[in-house]
Protein backbone atom coordinates (compact mmCIF):
# COMPACT_ATOMS: atom_id res chain seq x y z
CA UNK A 1 0.00 0.00 0.00
CA UNK A 2 1.59 3.20 -1.15
CA UNK A 3 -0.12 5.31 1.48
CA UNK A 4 1.27 5.50 4.98
CA UNK A 5 -0.72 3.85 7.75
CA UNK A 6 -0.30 7.05 9.73
CA UNK A 7 -3.56 8.45 8.40
CA UNK A 8 -6.96 7.15 7.44
CA UNK A 9 -6.95 7.42 3.62
CA UNK A 10 -10.73 7.75 3.52
CA UNK A 11 -10.82 10.75 5.79
CA UNK A 12 -10.44 14.28 4.42
CA UNK A 13 -11.24 16.83 7.12
CA UNK A 14 -11.11 19.73 4.64
CA UNK A 15 -14.30 18.57 2.92
CA UNK A 16 -17.88 18.20 4.08
CA UNK A 17 -18.00 14.73 2.50
CA UNK A 18 -15.23 12.19 2.44
CA UNK A 19 -13.24 10.19 -0.05
CA UNK A 20 -13.56 6.98 -1.29
CA UNK A 21 -15.45 -2.88 20.12
CA UNK A 22 -16.78 -2.97 22.13
CA UNK A 23 -17.73 -5.29 24.74
CA UNK A 24 -19.17 -8.70 24.02
CA UNK A 25 -22.35 -8.66 26.09
CA UNK A 26 -24.61 -11.68 26.31
CA UNK A 27 -27.32 -10.33 25.91
CA UNK A 28 -37.28 5.38 9.76
CA UNK A 29 -34.91 7.81 9.19
CA UNK A 30 -32.87 9.67 11.75
CA UNK A 31 -33.71 12.90 10.01
CA UNK A 32 -37.39 12.36 10.79
CA UNK A 33 -36.96 12.32 14.54
CA UNK A 34 -36.34 15.13 16.98
CA UNK A 35 -32.70 16.09 17.43
CA UNK A 36 -31.91 16.92 21.01
CA UNK A 37 -28.94 19.13 21.77
CA UNK A 38 -26.54 17.57 24.24
CA UNK A 39 -26.65 18.77 27.79
CA UNK A 40 -23.27 20.23 28.73
CA UNK A 41 -23.07 21.29 32.37
CA UNK A 42 -20.14 22.69 34.25
CA UNK A 43 -20.53 23.24 37.97
CA UNK A 44 -18.04 25.02 40.17
CA UNK A 45 -16.33 21.70 40.69
CA UNK A 46 -14.29 20.55 37.71
CA UNK A 47 -15.64 17.02 38.03
CA UNK A 48 -19.21 18.07 37.18
CA UNK A 49 -18.85 18.02 33.37
CA UNK A 50 -21.88 16.13 32.06
CA UNK A 51 -23.08 15.18 28.57
CA UNK A 52 -26.50 13.89 27.54
CA UNK A 53 -30.03 14.25 28.82
CA UNK A 54 -32.64 12.49 30.93
CA UNK A 55 -31.68 8.92 31.78
CA UNK A 56 -28.69 9.15 29.48
CA UNK A 57 -26.29 11.56 31.16
CA UNK A 58 -22.59 10.88 31.54
CA UNK A 59 -19.65 12.45 33.29
CA UNK A 60 -16.65 12.88 31.02
CA UNK A 61 -13.08 11.69 31.53
CA UNK A 62 -10.87 12.43 28.53
CA UNK A 63 -7.45 10.79 28.40
CA UNK A 64 -8.59 7.73 30.36
CA UNK A 65 -5.93 5.05 30.85
CA UNK A 66 -2.30 5.95 31.42
CA UNK A 67 0.46 4.40 29.33
CA UNK A 68 3.90 3.51 30.69
CA UNK A 69 7.07 5.01 29.30
CA UNK A 70 7.90 4.07 25.69
CA UNK A 71 4.31 3.01 24.98
CA UNK A 72 2.47 5.22 22.49
CA UNK A 73 -0.79 5.17 20.57
CA UNK A 74 1.01 6.58 17.56
CA UNK A 75 -1.18 8.25 14.99
CA UNK A 76 -4.44 6.97 16.47
CA UNK A 77 -6.34 4.89 18.95
CA UNK A 78 -8.76 2.93 16.78
CA UNK A 79 -10.85 0.24 18.46
CA UNK A 80 -12.06 -0.62 21.94
CA UNK A 81 -13.49 -3.83 23.44
CA UNK A 82 -14.09 -5.26 26.91
CA UNK A 83 -13.74 -8.84 28.15
CA UNK A 84 -15.81 -10.64 30.82
CA UNK A 85 -13.35 -9.67 33.54
CA UNK A 86 -13.84 -6.00 32.68
CA UNK A 87 -10.42 -5.48 31.08
CA UNK A 88 -10.42 -2.85 28.34
CA UNK A 89 -8.57 -3.50 25.06
CA UNK A 90 -7.59 -0.57 22.81
CA UNK A 91 -6.10 -0.99 19.33
CA UNK A 92 -3.63 1.56 18.01
CA UNK A 93 -1.02 2.44 15.39
CA UNK A 94 1.81 2.99 17.86
CA UNK A 95 4.09 0.65 19.77
CA UNK A 96 4.72 -1.86 21.15
CA UNK A 97 2.32 -4.26 19.45
CA UNK A 98 -1.05 -3.06 18.23
CA UNK A 99 -3.17 -3.51 21.34
CA UNK A 100 -3.01 -2.10 24.88
CA UNK A 101 -4.90 -3.63 27.81
CA UNK A 102 -6.11 -1.74 30.91
CA UNK A 103 -8.04 -2.68 34.01
CA UNK A 104 -11.39 -1.06 34.87
CA UNK A 105 -9.68 1.83 36.66
CA UNK A 106 -7.39 2.65 33.73
CA UNK A 107 -4.26 0.94 35.04
CA UNK A 108 -2.10 -0.38 32.21
CA UNK A 109 -1.84 -4.18 32.17
CA UNK A 110 0.06 -5.20 29.04
CA UNK A 111 0.72 -4.73 25.33
CA UNK A 112 -0.40 -7.35 22.80
CA UNK A 113 -0.90 -7.87 19.09
CA UNK A 114 2.70 -7.92 17.89
CA UNK A 115 1.42 -9.73 14.80
CA UNK A 116 -0.23 -6.46 13.68
CA UNK A 117 2.38 -4.10 15.06
CA UNK A 118 1.50 -0.48 14.40
CA UNK A 119 -1.59 -1.43 12.37
CA UNK A 120 -4.30 -2.03 14.97
CA UNK A 121 -7.85 -1.24 13.89
CA UNK A 122 -11.05 -3.18 14.62
CA UNK A 123 -11.45 -5.42 17.66
CA UNK A 124 -14.20 -7.54 19.18
CA UNK A 125 -14.23 -10.22 21.88
CA UNK A 126 -16.47 -13.28 22.12
CA UNK A 127 -16.80 -16.20 24.51
CA UNK A 128 -16.93 -19.59 22.78
CA UNK A 129 -17.44 -22.77 24.83
CA UNK A 130 -16.21 -21.05 27.95
CA UNK A 131 -13.12 -19.46 26.37
CA UNK A 132 -12.86 -15.84 25.26
CA UNK A 133 -11.25 -14.94 21.95
CA UNK A 134 -10.09 -11.66 20.45
CA UNK A 135 -10.96 -10.99 16.81
CA UNK A 136 -8.71 -8.37 15.21
CA UNK A 137 -8.80 -6.60 11.88
CA UNK A 138 -5.62 -4.69 11.00
CA UNK A 139 -5.70 -1.57 8.88
CA UNK A 140 -3.30 -2.81 6.23
CA UNK A 141 -3.68 -4.59 2.88
CA UNK A 142 -0.86 -7.02 3.62
CA UNK A 143 -2.17 -8.26 6.96
CA UNK A 144 -4.88 -10.74 7.94
CA UNK A 145 -7.98 -10.88 10.07
CA UNK A 146 -6.79 -12.70 13.18
CA UNK A 147 -8.48 -14.72 15.90
CA UNK A 148 -6.42 -15.17 19.06
CA UNK A 149 -6.79 -16.07 22.73
CA UNK A 150 -6.66 -13.44 25.47
CA UNK A 151 -3.04 -14.54 25.94
CA UNK A 152 -2.22 -13.75 22.31
CA UNK A 153 -2.08 -17.29 20.90
CA UNK A 154 -3.18 -17.18 17.24
CA UNK A 155 -6.08 -19.51 16.35
CA UNK A 156 -6.45 -18.58 12.68
CA UNK A 157 -5.79 -15.87 10.14
CA UNK A 158 -7.76 -14.98 7.03
CA UNK A 159 -6.42 -12.59 4.42
CA UNK A 160 -6.86 -11.47 0.85
CA UNK A 161 -5.63 -14.67 -0.78
CA UNK A 162 -8.02 -16.97 1.10
CA UNK A 163 -10.95 -14.57 0.90
CA UNK A 164 -10.35 -14.18 -2.81
CA UNK A 165 -10.39 -17.92 -3.36
CA UNK A 166 -13.61 -18.28 -1.36
CA UNK A 167 -15.55 -15.27 -2.61
CA UNK A 168 -14.16 -14.65 -6.09
CA UNK A 169 -14.05 -10.93 -5.25
CA UNK A 170 -10.30 -10.44 -5.49
CA UNK A 171 -7.79 -9.43 -6.86
CA UNK A 172 -8.77 -5.91 -6.08
CA UNK A 173 -8.42 -3.52 -3.22
CA UNK A 174 -8.41 -5.20 0.21
CA UNK A 175 -8.02 -3.57 3.60
CA UNK A 176 -9.88 -4.84 6.70
CA UNK A 177 -11.79 -2.67 9.14
CA UNK A 178 -13.94 -4.66 11.55
CA UNK A 179 -15.63 -7.88 12.65
CA UNK A 180 -18.99 -8.85 14.13
CA UNK A 181 -20.68 -12.04 15.30
CA UNK A 182 -23.83 -14.01 14.51
CA UNK A 183 -25.76 -15.68 17.34
CA UNK A 184 -25.11 -19.21 16.03
CA UNK A 185 -21.34 -18.85 16.45
CA UNK A 186 -20.60 -17.52 12.99
CA UNK A 187 -18.98 -14.21 12.18
CA UNK A 188 -18.68 -11.43 9.61
CA UNK A 189 -15.37 -10.01 8.32
CA UNK A 190 -15.57 -6.43 7.04
CA UNK A 191 -13.27 -5.33 4.22
CA UNK A 192 -14.34 -1.74 4.73
CA UNK A 193 -11.37 0.17 3.35
CA UNK A 194 -10.96 -2.27 0.46
CA UNK A 195 -13.70 -3.61 -1.77
CA UNK A 196 -16.48 -2.58 0.64
CA UNK A 197 -17.39 -6.22 1.18
CA UNK A 198 -18.53 -8.14 4.25
CA UNK A 199 -17.63 -11.85 4.22
CA UNK A 200 -19.79 -14.22 6.25
CA UNK A 201 -18.61 -17.48 7.87
CA UNK A 202 -20.45 -20.08 9.95
CA UNK A 203 -19.45 -21.42 13.37
CA UNK A 204 -17.24 -24.09 11.77
CA UNK A 205 -15.28 -21.48 9.77
CA UNK A 206 -17.02 -22.39 6.51
CA UNK A 207 -17.46 -19.53 4.05
CA UNK A 208 -21.11 -18.72 3.41
CA UNK A 209 -21.41 -15.59 1.31
CA UNK A 210 -20.21 -12.06 0.60
CA UNK A 211 -22.44 -9.04 1.17
CA UNK A 212 -22.17 -5.64 -0.46
CA UNK A 213 -19.62 -4.20 -2.82
CA UNK A 214 -18.94 -0.58 -3.64
CA UNK A 215 -21.93 1.64 -4.44
CA UNK A 216 -24.76 3.69 -2.98
CA UNK A 217 -27.79 1.47 -3.68
CA UNK A 218 -29.43 -0.49 -0.88
CA UNK A 219 -27.20 -3.46 -0.07
CA UNK A 220 -24.08 -1.69 -1.36
CA UNK A 221 -21.50 0.18 0.69
CA UNK A 222 -19.03 3.02 0.57
CA UNK A 223 -16.73 2.00 3.42
CA UNK A 224 -18.64 -0.44 5.66
CA UNK A 225 -16.45 0.66 8.52
CA UNK A 226 -18.19 -0.95 11.51
CA UNK A 227 -20.83 -3.58 12.18
CA UNK A 228 -22.60 -5.41 15.00
CA UNK A 229 -25.46 -7.74 15.85
CA UNK A 230 -28.80 -6.01 16.45
CA UNK A 231 -31.40 -8.27 18.07
CA UNK A 232 -33.31 -5.62 20.01
CA UNK A 233 -36.64 -6.62 18.45
CA UNK A 234 -36.02 -10.31 19.10
CA UNK A 235 -34.79 -11.13 15.58
CA UNK A 236 -31.01 -11.04 15.02
CA UNK A 237 -29.83 -8.74 12.24
CA UNK A 238 -26.49 -7.46 11.02
CA UNK A 239 -26.30 -3.68 11.25
CA UNK A 240 -23.56 -2.01 9.20
CA UNK A 241 -22.12 1.51 9.42
CA UNK A 242 -22.02 2.47 5.75
CA UNK A 243 -19.73 5.35 6.58
CA UNK A 244 -19.20 7.37 3.42
CA UNK A 245 -22.87 6.91 2.45
CA UNK A 246 -23.73 8.42 5.86
CA UNK A 247 -26.19 5.72 6.83
CA UNK A 248 -26.82 2.45 8.61
CA UNK A 249 -28.03 -0.68 6.82
CA UNK A 250 -29.64 -3.81 8.28
CA UNK A 251 -29.40 -7.35 6.87
CA UNK A 252 -30.85 -10.69 7.95
CA UNK A 253 -28.57 -13.58 8.85
CA UNK A 254 -28.66 -14.77 5.23
CA UNK A 255 -27.32 -11.48 3.91
CA UNK A 256 -30.65 -10.11 2.63
CA UNK A 257 -30.98 -6.35 2.84
CA UNK A 258 -33.80 -5.31 5.15
CA UNK A 259 -33.68 -1.57 5.62
CA UNK A 260 -31.58 1.58 5.35
CA UNK A 261 -31.57 4.55 7.69
CA UNK A 262 -29.93 7.83 6.77
CA UNK A 263 -29.36 11.05 8.63
CA UNK A 264 -25.94 10.22 10.08
CA UNK A 265 -22.78 12.23 9.52
CA UNK A 266 -19.96 9.67 9.20
CA UNK A 267 -20.94 6.64 11.34
CA UNK A 268 -17.91 4.62 12.36
CA UNK A 269 -19.12 1.65 14.43
CA UNK A 270 -21.99 0.21 16.47
CA UNK A 271 -22.60 -1.35 19.84
CA UNK A 272 -25.87 -2.49 21.42
CA UNK A 273 -26.84 -2.90 25.06
CA UNK A 274 -30.42 -3.74 25.95
CA UNK A 275 -32.66 -1.51 23.82
CA UNK A 276 -29.97 1.12 23.20
CA UNK A 277 -27.76 1.40 20.12
CA UNK A 278 -24.49 3.33 20.35
CA UNK A 279 -23.03 4.90 17.18
CA UNK A 280 -19.69 6.74 17.41
CA UNK A 281 -19.55 9.23 14.54
CA UNK A 282 -16.22 10.37 13.13
CA UNK A 283 -17.72 13.85 12.81
CA UNK A 284 -17.24 14.77 16.45
CA UNK A 285 -20.21 13.18 18.20
CA UNK A 286 -21.63 9.95 19.64
CA UNK A 287 -25.27 9.08 18.96
CA UNK A 288 -27.62 7.00 21.11
CA UNK A 289 -30.69 5.44 19.48
CA UNK A 290 -33.69 3.81 21.13
CA UNK A 291 -35.29 0.48 20.21
CA UNK A 292 -37.15 2.10 17.30
CA UNK A 293 -33.89 3.74 16.12
CA UNK A 294 -35.02 7.20 17.12
CA UNK A 295 -32.34 9.57 18.35
CA UNK A 296 -32.15 9.82 22.14
CA UNK A 297 -29.22 12.24 22.17
CA UNK A 298 -26.06 13.21 20.31
CA UNK A 299 -23.30 13.31 22.93
CA UNK A 300 -20.90 16.19 22.42
CA UNK A 301 -22.75 17.51 19.37
CA UNK A 302 -22.15 21.14 18.46
CA UNK A 303 -22.19 22.47 14.90
CA UNK A 304 -19.63 25.22 15.40
CA UNK A 305 -17.31 22.85 17.24
CA UNK A 306 -17.70 20.23 14.49
CA UNK A 307 -16.66 22.76 11.87
CA UNK A 308 -13.50 23.40 13.85
CA UNK A 309 -12.88 19.71 14.52
CA UNK A 310 -13.11 18.91 10.79
CA UNK A 311 -10.67 21.63 9.81
CA UNK A 312 -7.36 20.52 8.36
CA UNK A 313 -4.89 19.25 10.93
CA UNK A 314 -7.14 19.79 13.96
CA UNK A 315 -6.73 16.14 15.01
CA UNK A 316 -3.11 17.02 15.86
CA UNK A 317 -3.86 20.23 17.81
CA UNK A 318 -4.37 18.79 21.27
CA UNK A 319 -4.02 22.17 23.02
CA UNK A 320 -7.13 23.41 21.17
CA UNK A 321 -9.37 20.50 22.13
CA UNK A 322 -12.15 21.23 24.64
CA UNK A 323 -13.47 19.18 27.53
CA UNK A 324 -16.80 17.60 26.72
CA UNK A 325 -16.18 17.73 22.97
CA UNK A 326 -15.03 14.93 20.72
CA UNK A 327 -12.76 15.27 17.72
CA UNK A 328 -13.09 12.00 15.78
CA UNK A 329 -14.84 9.14 17.63
CA UNK A 330 -13.70 5.99 15.81
CA UNK A 331 -15.12 3.26 18.04
CA UNK A 332 -17.12 3.04 21.26
CA UNK A 333 -18.63 0.38 23.46
CA UNK A 334 -20.68 -0.11 26.61
CA UNK A 335 -19.34 -1.77 29.72
CA UNK A 336 -21.55 -3.93 31.94
CA UNK A 337 -22.68 -0.89 33.94
CA UNK A 338 -23.79 1.13 30.92
CA UNK A 339 -20.71 3.35 30.89
CA UNK A 340 -19.20 4.14 27.50
CA UNK A 341 -15.58 3.91 26.36
CA UNK A 342 -14.65 5.80 23.19
CA UNK A 343 -11.42 5.58 21.16
CA UNK A 344 -10.69 8.50 18.83
CA UNK A 345 -8.85 8.80 15.52
CA UNK A 346 -6.50 11.58 16.68
CA UNK A 347 -2.74 11.97 16.73
CA UNK A 348 -1.39 10.50 19.95
CA UNK A 349 -4.68 8.65 20.50
CA UNK A 350 -7.32 9.39 23.09
CA UNK A 351 -9.69 7.21 25.09
CA UNK A 352 -12.63 8.85 26.82
CA UNK A 353 -14.70 7.22 29.55
CA UNK A 354 -18.30 8.39 29.85
CA UNK A 355 -19.62 7.30 33.25
CA UNK A 356 -23.39 7.06 33.49
CA UNK A 357 -24.82 9.41 36.09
Amino acid sequence: MGQSYLRDPFFDPTKSSFMKRRSFLKTTSVASVAFAAPNLLTAKSKKALVLGKGEFQYTVEHGWGKLPENHIYGNASHGVAIDKAGLIYVTHTGKPGSLFVFDEKGKWIKAMGQIHIGRGHGIDIREEDGTEYIYLSPSHAGLNFTKMTLDGEVVWQKGQKLLGELSGKYPGRYRPTNISFSPDGGYFLGDGYGGSYIHQFDAKDNYLRTIGGRGSADGQFQTPHGQWLDARDGTPKLVVCDRANKRLQWFDMNGKHLRTQGGFLFPADVDVQGDIMLVPDLHARITLLDKENRVITHLGDDESWREKALSKGFRTKRTEWQDGRFVHPHDACFDKNGNIFCAEWVTGGRVTKLTKV
